[in-house]
């Protein structure tokens, strides 16, 4: 018969024994630990993607890395073209056995750069062009007989001047420039352009043209004229007077227009001008502080224009200096553009005057040229114009209060006839 005592044993000796089974399988369960994570460490080893992902730090050498990431540190490849653009070229220069030509790649990225933005003024000027861009004109300019206008980056005639070698050899009005003297790998802004055809009076120049079915179409047929450069006298500011209707036509808006208007209304008040008509067609613009001036002969106060950046807005308001506050008419047409459809909103808005004619261009933004560190510029859309409402002007143009467009019988301006009749009908009412 088993005593008390020796239950008391045998219990302690199981109890010790389940204390030894249970420090073997510690044991075991560390071994089979260690194994594992020599595998998995064996596993995820060259594996960075994965360790990041959990949380460790990669467990690569401290060698040299792979082509085309030494210079990637703190750069993100996912948000800007140029980090994007520093890894390929790091692979070609590190790993290729190609190279490229620097200057030629340039232009290249530039141009496709420019093709997958909006801005259809967007345009890079190598050191070359930048600079016979940017030279002084000797004084002596002669030209084509051709005001050029531009839309969506492209020079295009607005007006072809009667007589001139250009009417001669047949370019009409809405005909593109695509090459000068052969040179056709670009789009032709007004500036180019203009610069190109700053010669001597006698010099030649053969400029290719292409005539589209309309000024936003595409295509056209081309042809090319040779033509010898002449000096041409033509007024920027004319005026006349119909009946007791001052009519003033303002071919662009240079750096005196609004000093020629301004004697061009005295001159007509004192020959017994009621009311005016302002004739804007086919201006292709200019200086924005002649729109402002020049508004501010009719307006007495108020915002002209408004003017949108990216650091947000601010205004221009007239100035103060009216000239006459008789009745107004401004003509305008689908050529009117830039300065001088700020100029015409604002004699709108302001209801100042009455706009006849058709819808104006929408050439409503503004271009600026900076310098590059690396040589050559960039051109590029800073700021839109908007009316003194805060209304759009890109894009969308100026629609007139009287839409009118011409008759087709080239002896009859009867849009010019319907401004000055309804000038004349201002002054009786």
């Amino acid at each position: 018969m088993m005593k008390h005592g020796d239950n008391i044993s045998v219990a302690a000796s199981a109890r010790k024994m389940r204390a030894r089974n249970l420090r073997l399988m510690r044991s075991l369960a560390f071994v089979v630990c260690v194994c594992v994570a020599f595998s998995v460490g064996f596993f995820l080893r060259g594996n960075d993607a994965l360790l990041e992902s959990i949380g460790f730090s990669p467990l690569t050498d401290g060698g040299a890395p792979a082509p085309g990431t030494a210079s990637l540190k703190d750069k993100d490849t996912y948000n800007s073209l140029s980090m994007r653009m520093s890894e390929v070229e790091d692979i070609i220069k590190e790993d290729s056995l190609d190279s490229y030509d620097l200057d030629a790649a340039t232009m290249s990225v530039m141009g496709a750069l420019a093709d997958t933005t909006e801005d259809n003024y967007l345009r890079y000027y190598d050191p070359a062009r930048y600079a016979s861009l940017m030279h002084e004109s000797s004084g002596t300019y002669a030209g084509i007989g051709v005001l050029f206008s531009e839309f969506n980056g492209r020079a295009y005639a607005v007006d072809v001047f009667d007589g001139s070698v250009a009417q001669v050899a047949g370019v009409r009005q809405g005909d593109y420039v695509v090459a000068i003297d052969g040179d056709r790998g670009q789009k032709w802004s007004t500036s180019e352009v203009t610069t190109s055809l700053d010669r001597n009076e006698g010099d030649t120049v053969v400029v290719t043209w292409r005539r589209p079915a309309t000024l936003e179409a595409e295509g056209g047929d081309e042809f090319t004229t040779t033509l010898t450069c002449s000096k041409y006298d033509v007024k920027n500011v004319t005026s006349d007077l119909s009946d007791t209707v001052g009519y003033i036509k303002v071919k662009q808006l240079t750096q005196n227009s609004s000093g020629l208007v301004k004697q061009a209304i005295a001159d007509l008040a004192s020959r017994g001008a009621l009311s005016y008509v302002l004739d804007l067609r086919d201006n292709p613009g200019g200086y924005l502080t002649q729109a402002v001036d020049m508004a501010s002969l009719f307006v007495k106060s108020g915002t002209i224009v408004q003017i949108q950046t990216k650091d947000g807005k601010n205004a221009k308001s007239a100035t103060g200096n009216v000239a006459t506050d008789k009745p107004l008419v401004v003509l305008v047409n689908e050529n009117t553009a830039a300065a001088a459809e700020v100029l015409a909103v604002a004699l709108q808005e302001s209801q100042r005057s009455t706009l006849v004619g058709t819808t104006t261009l929408g050439k409503g933004s503004v271009q600026v040229t900076r310098d590059l560190s690396f040589g050559g510029a960039l051109r590029y859309t800073a700021a839109y114009y908007l009316s003194p409402q805060g209304r759009d002007i890109n894009g969308v143009g100026i629609v007139p209060n009287v839409t009118v467009g011409l008759s087709g019988d080239a002896s009859r301006d009867n849009q010019k006839s319907l401004a000055l009749e309804t000038a004349q009908s201002l002054v009786r009412e």
